[in-house]
């Protein structure tokens, strides 16, 4: 019998025994009944992979309905590595929406199937009941389903299990024995139910998929990363610090919480157009220059500075990391000074002006002489292609898994979709971060292709109806079923105003923000000691900026925020189900223009986590909350708990409308772990 295609699946409906499928029956016997429509998570339909996380339930969703006024079963396969899951069951919603979750255990490439049918026999059981409450006479009816129960029992009687046959049988004789309250009580015994919601006929049932999902291990949904230059840690007398310098740093940034520790680009650094200090076009003897400009005699993207050490001191530096729990990721910037190997040995990979010279790095009126950017247009694109998945290949044998990539938007999308593929093709383990503050839909659709997390709008979004608008783009389809927002609160590059202006209380406030409304999130060494001196009014660069010079701390200072930093991270991990699922993200009312409230909430609402930041770092703010409690996980008009987990405060709460009070000199929010009262 023909196959028939149904919402993106095969249907193969099953031929009944010695009957000839002349066409009119052929045609009856292939209806397919049920509709399936908008499915989630999905991206560009299928297009694309959505997005999950080993561990994290998956939320499936669909809308299924069908002709007439049957009910419907409905359901979700998900498959592995060639290998189906076990089957999970959709529960009905409103408006025809079904929704279920199954949860990966293992990353890599999974896929899902929606399949929907006509549930005749729970039809027949609502609409027995409903003639039973009219007072109609039941004995016709029983026997309608004592052969329903029949029907299942031969449909499927060659793959059927023996409990399952045995129960058939005695449950199509308890339809035709003994009084009708027993009959209806045998009917609607919930062993009954999903007996025949088990052994239902699915010959001209509809499916939807497969969908694809693309699973990544823990890290790669859930992250604090840290971000340091190597070379100002130990630095002294205009000496450079090295990886062994920069290893003694590394217990105090796992002391913190942080997961990732971040290096921008180690390799060799080239000489000629040298920036000097603060971005200077003549650099003065000794000047570093900029880690980006990459490229030296001592070679290119598969060296080290020398200043730094040797590849051997990197495999020691990742080591010590290791022991401290944390990862190293690496900076991959696809670019070159003009001293990198690859401009003498390749020339055509970069683009020339019409003097013969090659072209360099520009986003005007910005210059960049000492970076020459490759050509994605070049007549050798294989061969660059492959040399720059060399690089990332040689790495990865370094036990680095983790990267975060400069610039992508600037260099081909479709490259990114190859590479990514290809290096998860033999380690699905590898993370990659997309630093693109570029337009909404470049951001978006290099996450689609595959980029692990990427960086946002969040440094620029500070005002309640910012961070109202972007939380809720960010929680909600389409967004949340591929795009891993990264919340950093500073970059060597970006010191935002209201931090330059706002003190202390203005650095503590946005690591409570960025820590506890967005499962990944960043700093850059400095913030803990409220560093916020710009290189001139209006500008976002920092003054004696760390990207051209040696920039050594005193990280005892009594001042400093990592206490903060620390208690912060550690809320996040007790409640890492909460913060690591986006989509159970809520925005709260407060009446107060600079106080912003969000809640989160773990699959079943066990785990729940109501946030209160005070958005104005100079002024004391207060005003009244109105919770949706049923996000909360609270009956309406039930009383709870709250407990702050920032000062140990706990308070007893009733209802949606709570008064707040917070002082930005003593405490930049209130971070209330939710419990209903006993």
């Amino acid at each position: 019998m023909a196959a028939r295609r149904v919402a993106g699946a095969e249907v193969t409906p099953a031929r009944p025994p010695g009957v000839a499928p002349s066409p009119a029956l052929a045609a009856a016997a292939t209806t397919v009944r049920v509709v399936v429509e908008s499915v989630r998570p999905s991206v560009d339909r299928g297009a694309h992979a959505a997005k999950a996380t080993v561990g994290v339930p998956i939320e499936v969703s669909a809308d299924l309905f069908a002709d007439g006024h049957d009910l419907l079963l409905a359901w979700v396969t998900p498959e592995h590595g060639g290998e189906r899951r076990p089957e999970v069951a959709l529960a009905g919603t409103f408006n025809d929406r079904w929704s279920g979750t199954f949860t990966p255990d293992a990353i890599g490439s999974w896929s899902f199937t929606i399949g929907g049918t006509v549930d005749r026999y729970g039809t027949w059981l609502r609409d027995l009941g409903r003639r039973a409450e009219a007072g109609q006479d039941l004995t016709l009816e029983f026997e309608v389903g004592a052969r329903l129960v029949e029907e299942a029992l031969s449909d499927g009687a060659s793959g059927l299990a023996v409990a399952d046959r045995q129960g058939l049988a005695l449950l199509a004789g308890a339809l035709r024995a003994g009084t009708a309250k027993q009959r209806l009580a045998a009917a609607g015994k919930p062993a009954a139910v999903a007996l025949l919601r088990r052994t239902a006929d699915r010959s001209a049932a509809a499916h939807s998929g497969p969908w694809p999902v693309w699973v990544d291990r823990e890290l790669g949904g859930f992250s604090a990363w840290y971000e340091m230059f190597p070379r100002s840690e130990g630095a002294g007398d205009g000496r450079s610090g090295t990886f062994t310098t920069a290893a003694a740093r590394l217990p105090a940034i796992a002391g913190m919480g942080f997961d990732i520790v971040y290096l921008p680009p180690v390799h060799p650094i080239g000489t000629s157009f040298r920036k000097g200090r603060n971005n200077a076009l003549d650099p003065a003897p000794g000047d570093v220059g900029s880690p980006w400009a990459i490229g030296s005699a001592a070679g290119g993207h598969t060296a080290v500075a020398p200043e730094l050490g040797t590849l051997a001191d990197f495999d020691a530096f990742v080591a010590a990391a290791r022991a401290e729990q944390l990862e190293v990721a690496l900076d991959f910037a696809i670019q070159c000074s003009p001293d990198h190997p690859w401009v003498r040995e390749h020339p055509e990979w970069f683009k020339h002006r019409p003097d013969g010279g090659i072209r360099y790095a520009e986003n005007p009126p910005k210059r960049y002489q000492d970076i020459y950017p490759v050509d994605f247009e070049t007549a050798d694109a294989a061969g660059l292609w492959r040399a720059l998945r060399d690089v990332l290949e040689f790495w990865i044998a370094r036990d680095v898994r983790v990267f975060r990539v400069d610039n992508p938007h600037t260099k081909s999308l479709r490259f990114w979709e190859w590479l990514i593929a290809d290096v998860r093709a033999t380690h699905p383990e590898v993370l990659f971060l997309s630093e693109a503050f570029t337009r909404p839909r470049v951001m978006q659709h290099l996450a689609k292709v595959g980029f692990t997390q990427s960086y946002t709008y969040f440094t620029w979004r500070n005002t309640k109806p910012e961070l109202t608008e972007y939380l809720a783009e960010l929680s909600s389809p389409p967004l949340v079923d591929f795009f891993r927002p990264n919340f950093w609160v500073n970059t060597p590059d970006i010191l935002h105003e209201f931090l330059q202006t706002g003190g202390p209380p203005a650095f503590r406030l946005r690591a409570v923000l960025a820590a506890l409304a967005a499962p990944s999130w960043g700093m850059y060494s400095g913030y803990e000691l409220a560093e916020r001196v710009p290189v001139r009014a209006g500008s976002e660069e920092y003054l004696d900026s760390e990207k051209y010079q040696l920039r050594p701390r005193d990280w005892n200072r009594p001042d400093s925020l990592a206490p903060l930093i620390a208690d912060l991270n550690r809320i996040r991990r007790r409640h890492r189900e909460a913060i690591g699922l986006l989509r159970t993200l809520r925005l709260h009312h407060v009446d107060n223009e600079a106080m912003l409230c969000f809640s989160r909430a773990d699959e079943r609402r066990r785990d729940v986590l109501l946030t209160i930041v005070n958005l104005d770092p100079h002024n004391v703010r207060e005003g009244s909350t109105w919770l949706d409690t049923e996000a909360l996980g609270i009956p309406d008009g039930a009383p709870f708990t709250v407990h702050d987990e920032l000062d140990g405060q706990t308070f007893d709460w009733r209802g949606p409308r709570n008064y707040v009070r917070l002082d930005p000199a003593v405490a930049p929010a209130h971070v209330f772990s939710v419990r209903r009262a006993r």
